[in-house]
């Protein structure tokens, strides 16, 4: 009798150890997904499990610009950035890093509902309709490394529009590049002044650094009325997107990216073979001027992308819809 007692005892606590485990393995996928801690399904040699944007270093003055970043693909949430004297509605301001749970299968990335349902509360977008064939073409200007002119040439010899996200040490570095955005007819997104990560800065910090983008913008082009903020490293609190809602703006991250911000290992064939391997309805792509690779690729990817049926739209449209 003390046996079976013993053995039932066991078994239960067999049942119960097993079930903390399944519940731990759920809770680690969701929190990986949104994360950008999975692997994808079919994991390419080299590919990356996830990707975050870099902190750009701006070269010195006289230095040849080699596209290096500092920074990490660090893309987990880190938890709070800490107090902050002003804040929006006392939102909270627990910092996320933005990824994904890729795929080789042409599908959009996986995302928790719960990460969804946030951005939409605060017009923030990442991907387009899984019902269209349509792909969203952006790049990040940091600072200039005599690649962006090639890739507005392709650009304008396919006829694609694409926005490009800049600082303001762009803007004041390049602003012959960016009256050429403009007159090209691409969208020109705010991308900080000094590319601090948003949730550790307060609201007003915030409201300079996209303010002083915004002067040196119209300043260059005449234009006023940015809309679309890249916040630097894909870093975001809920206050900071309330708070840059507040301020008009749409933040907008991405569906697909790559590390792209140091030269890759396979060169412009990788930068195209990415891309492609990646593709899907919806797709945000999210490319960094920066890249020899993504420049010398450019005609190509834009050429592959109609061949495979997409058809490019502009920011404007997905806002739209």
């Amino acid at each position: 009798m003390g046996k079976r007692s013993n053995k039932k005892v066991y078994l239960a606590g067999l049942v119960i150890l097993l079930l903390e485990v399944c519940g731990f393995a759920f809770k680690s996928y969701l929190w990986g997904a949104g994360t950008g801690l999975n692997e994808p399904e079919k994991t390419a040699p080299g590919e990356p499990l996830s990707v975050s944007e870099a902190t750009y270093s701006t070269p010195e003055a006289g230095a040849e610009a080699t596209g290096d970043s500092e920074g990490s693909q660090q893309t987990a949430v880190e938890g709070s950035a800490g107090d902050l004297q002003e804040t929006a509605g006392n939102l909270s301001n627990e910092k996320y890093g933005w990824g994904l749970k890729r795929n080789l299968s042409h599908r959009q990335p996986e995302m928790p509902p719960y990460i969804t349902a946030g951005l939409k509360k605060y017009g923030a977008y990442w991907v387009g309709s899984p019902d269209e064939k349509v792909v969203y073409l952006t790049f990040d200007e940091g600072y200039e490394n005599g690649y962006t002119p090639k890739i507005l040439d392709a650009l304008k010899a396919n006829n694609v529009k694409a926005a490009f996200f800049v600082t303001g040490h762009y803007l004041e570095t390049r602003p012959e590049l960016v009256k050429r955005m403009v007159e090209e007819g691409h969208i020109v997104g705010n991308h900080t002044g000094s590319h601090p990560s948003l949730p550790g800065i307060s609201d007003e910090q915030i409201r300079e650094e996209l303010q002083a983008v915004e002067v040196k913008f119209e300043a260059i082009t005449g234009c006023k009325g940015m809309k679309y903020l890249r916040p630097p490293k894909g870093e975001y609190s809920e206050r900071t997107l309330a708070v840059t809602k507040e301020l008009g703006y749409h933040n907008i991250f991405w569906s697909m990216a790559m590390v792209d911000w140091v030269p890759m290992p396979g060169g412009s064939e990788e930068s195209y073979r990415t891309v492609m391997d990646n593709l899907h309805n919806g797709a945000l792509i999210l490319l960094h001027a920066v890249s020899k690779d993504n420049a010398e690729a450019m005609d190509r990817i834009l050429k592959g992308i109609k061949a495979q049926g997409y058809t490019f739209k502009t920011l404007d449209d997905l806002v739209k819809n």
